[in-house]
């Protein structure tokens, strides 16, 4: 097991919705947190990480920044996203090794897996046939970094390690309806309709794909898990094990907003991915699994977007 008490541990990306909610997990834990804003180093400046990593010597690594958005934020800007996710990862991978830093997790995303991947997803299928088309820049980019992980602990023996999250959602999120992940937008979708009071609330395509979602303190919790007790080559999944359609979840969504209104579908817009489920077996075998249901999650991330997000 790695020890956290007394260490100092950077959390790359702490303002973003999973390092945020990665600073409020490792609270309870008796370590350092240690965080930098874009105005004090940018990630995608090697001499600026390495010299922050140089002054900080920070014991523990999480690399949860990133340049994250929907479908269509991926498709309209495949260049940035493949760009930047390079960059950032490979700089901090790097500054820690020359840091001799003693263990790093990178986060990555389900999307690294194959457009028909055989469901439910195991860590197995990576590589295993072609990716989603729409969001292929960002798919490669956190390929990638698996692979730098990969080949640091082959090269030079570090502590270094990666997990996936599956689709997250909760405090923090985007709801900007132009670069929004599917949650967010739903939430906002129906708040703005049943604010309108309109009678119809639209959807893109058929409503069909199956969706896994996991709450993002949940995917915190599963991460300071897989820091402390987890040391191997594989990535490892972080999901709930469980899916629905996208018109289920709209369903429940518009419950929760109180939107009373018909469901309609764009069906010049694209489905995506038939079905995303990733395997959920390796980390439940290890002892962890989640403990928010997604209708009660559903309904603190709509409290927070009330407080923080709405206008």
């Amino acid at each position: 097991m790695y020890e956290l008490a007394g260490k100092r541990v950077w959390v790359a990306g702490h303002r973003g919705m999973v390092g945020s909610a990665l600073v409020r997990r490792l609270a309870r834990e008796d370590c350092e947190v240690i965080t930098a804003s874009r105005a004090e180093v940018d990630l995608k400046r090697q001499d600026e990480v390495e010299d922050f990593v140089q002054a900080q010597q920070p014991d523990a690594v999480i690399v949860a920044a990133a340049k994250v958005g929907g479908i269509l934020a991926n498709d309209t800007y495949p260049a940035d996203f493949i760009y930047d996710n390079l960059i950032m990862e490979a700089n901090i991978i790097q500054a820690a090794h020359q840091a001799e830093v003693g263990k790093l997790l990178l986060l990555g995303s389900s999307c690294i897996y194959p457009k028909l991947a055989t469901q439910p997803i195991d860590e197995d299928q990576l590589l295993a046939g072609p990716l989603e088309e729409t969001n292929e820049a960002y798919a490669i980019a956190k390929i990638a970094g698996i692979k730098m992980v990969q080949a640091y602990r082959k090269q030079h023996g570090r502590d270094f390690i990666s997990a996936m999250p599956t689709n997250l959602y909760g405090p923090g999120d985007n709801f900007d309806l132009n670069s929004s992940h599917v949650i967010p937008a739903l939430l906002r979708k129906a708040h703005e309709a049943k604010a309108r009071t309109e009678n119809q609330m639209q959807i893109w395509g058929t409503g069909t794909p199956r969706r896994e979602f996991l709450h993002v303190d949940d995917c915190a919790d599963a991460l300071v898990f897989l820091l402390q007790n987890y040391s191997g080559d594989r990535h490892i999944n972080v999901g709930s094990g469980e899916d629905m359609t996208i018109l289920e979840l709209t369903q429940m969504i518009c419950d929760v907003v109180g939107f009373e209104g018909e469901i309609v579908h764009d069906l010049s817009k694209p489905d995506g991915t038939p079905r995303k489920l990733m395997s959920a077996d390796r980390l439940r075998g290890m002892g962890w699994s989640p403990s928010i249901s997604l209708q009660s999650g559903l309904a603190t991330t709509y409290d927070w977007f009330l407080a923080n997000a709405a206008g």
